[in-house]
């Protein structure tokens, strides 16, 4: 069997990357190439290392975020879906970023092993769209308490585009969750200067 390629470029939304896996198959299995940290470092323009994974299994209407992180324990994430389906939201809450309030749709299952990378200060949410599905993320640093934060996704000035024509399952902290105006007041989100710092990136100049 020949060697599967995977493609990496940028979503409309800076900071947010598809990883986009060829199959490859023969008489008894098909193949995905569905992470190559080389690729992905080449199209971020800096390095990612895996050093967490976990795993969310769920059943339909389960919706999760936005959750995003930032500061020193702030992570980048990278999303795939091993089982079922998933759609999957990332939306630039860096304030001050030129993109603020604006996200990028993907829809992520285990038929096409398709996988989004979310960059430090991004948030990210998803809604399972089948029973069982297993979403997994794998991250550039461990879980901290206190790194990140959390908006709702169903905060109506974002106006995600989940489709839901029934209620969806969430937890309670999600329910809670203050929209992007609140937190922004309470002062929960991150800069954007400060995740470009992180990224080692410097603010676009304007003349």
């Amino acid at each position: 069997m020949e060697s599967s390629g995977l493609e990496v470029c940028e979503l409309a939304l800076p900071g947010a990357f598809l990883l986009a896996p060829q199959a490859v198959e023969d008489e008894i299995v098909i193949r995905y190439e569905a992470f190559r940290q080389d690729y992905l470092e080449e199209a971020i323009g800096r390095p990612f290392a895996i050093r967490y994974s976990s795993m969310s299994a769920a059943r339909r209407l389960v919706l999760r975020g936005i959750h995003g992180t930032a500061g020193e324990n702030g992570r980048a994430r990278l999303f795939g879906c091993v089982r079922g389906a998933a759609l999957h939201v990332v939306v630039d809450l860096r304030v001050g970023s030129p993109d603020y309030g604006r996200h990028a749709v993907v829809w992520l299952d285990h038929r096409n092993e398709s996988g989004v990378f979310v960059s430090e200060g991004l948030g990210h949410a998803w809604l399972a769209l089948e029973d069982d599905t297993l979403v997994v993320c794998h991250s550039s640093l461990p879980y901290t308490a206190g790194a990140g934060y959390t908006v709702s996704a169903l905060d109506p000035e974002l106006d995600l585009p989940w489709g839901l024509t029934e209620a969806p399952v969430m937890t309670d902290d999600d329910l809670a969750a203050p929209t992007a105006a609140e937190a922004l007041a309470k002062g929960l989100l991150p800069s954007y200067e400060e995740c470009l710092a992180q990224y080692g990136q410097a603010p676009p100049t304007t003349d």
